[in-house]
């Protein structure tokens, strides 16, 4: 008599995500085609496109605000890794950019501190730099699944 085998395998666990903050954004009218209103949890901010694409310049561009994510997570990161060092981290100053050659994008990120560092604490920081929550995000790339929300 054949006995069919059971397998001693345990299953994959499924991941189980939970929600970190969310955004709404509106807009889109005739006179401002592409001024957008954003509630970001409990702010108000505003989007467009600059004048030369169409736009009024009512508010940053969408990659300005993806570089001021990016920015800010790296500050405040910074931040708080330096205050539980107990480092003399006065300031952090991050300025960022957007490139591309039509096919692909790349940032640049200049990290400025200002406090009595020495050149360790200083290269500890820039390597903190790599390991920021929107950085990793961004680096492993971002599932997006979208839906038709109807009202």
């Amino acid at each position: 008599m054949n006995q069919i085998p059971t397998s001693t395998a345990v299953p994959e666990a499924v991941p189980e995500f939970r929600r970190v903050t969310t955004a709404v954004v509106t807009g889109g009218s005739a006179d401002a085609p592409y001024h957008v209103e954003v509630k970001a949890g409990t702010h108000l901010l505003t989007a467009d496109e600059p004048v030369r694409r169409g736009g009024s310049d009512s508010g940053p561009e969408p990659f300005a605000l993806l570089l001021a994510s990016l920015g800010s997570c790296t500050a405040i990161t910074l931040r708080m890794y330096a205050e539980r060092k107990e480092w003399p981290l006065e300031a952090v100053r991050v300025r960022l950019g957007y490139e591309t050659d039509g096919r692909t994008g790349r940032v640049s990120r200049r990290v400025a501190f200002t406090g009595a560092l020495d050149d360790a604490q200083r290269a500890r920081l820039l390597d903190i730099c790599e390991r920021t929550p929107v950085t990793l995000a961004l680096r492993a790339g971002v599932a997006i699944e979208t839906t038709e929300d109807r009202a």
